[in-house]
């Protein structure tokens, strides 16, 4: 059941990601402490492949940087990235109207035809 929900909310936590590298460049730790403030636990061996996969996406870039003596992979927001999570943010508000109808659209077409 865990890796179910983790499926569910892997796109949930890309967004939130992204959210968080269009106003400051991250890093993975702070990012890990955000997401749980958010309920989302998850550790560095589902984290960095989801941040190295935004890399190859090449909605993030990163480059190492001295932060506090400390050697730290700090990751930035491409403009693919902004122009990903505006479209992003879009969907998420059009999902939360739907979510919160009384009687959501029905689905074209009849069942089984």
């Amino acid at each position: 059941m865990a890796d179910q929900k983790r499926e569910l909310f892997d796109g949930l936590i890309r967004i939130h990601v992204l959210l968080h590298a269009v106003h400051e460049p991250i890093f993975g730790l702070a990012m890990m402490k955000e997401l749980e403030h958010h309920g989302y636990r998850i550790g560095p061996g589902t984290l960095y492949p989801l941040l190295h996969g935004l890399e190859r996406s090449g909605l993030l870039r990163s480059a190492f940087d001295r932060v506090e003596g400390r050697r730290r992979r700090l990751y930035k927001i491409t403009p693919a990235g902004k122009r990903a999570l505006e479209k992003a943010k879009e969907k998420v508000e059009e999902l939360h109207h739907e979510l919160h109808e009384e009687h959501p659209r029905k689905l074209p077409g009849k069942p089984g035809h």
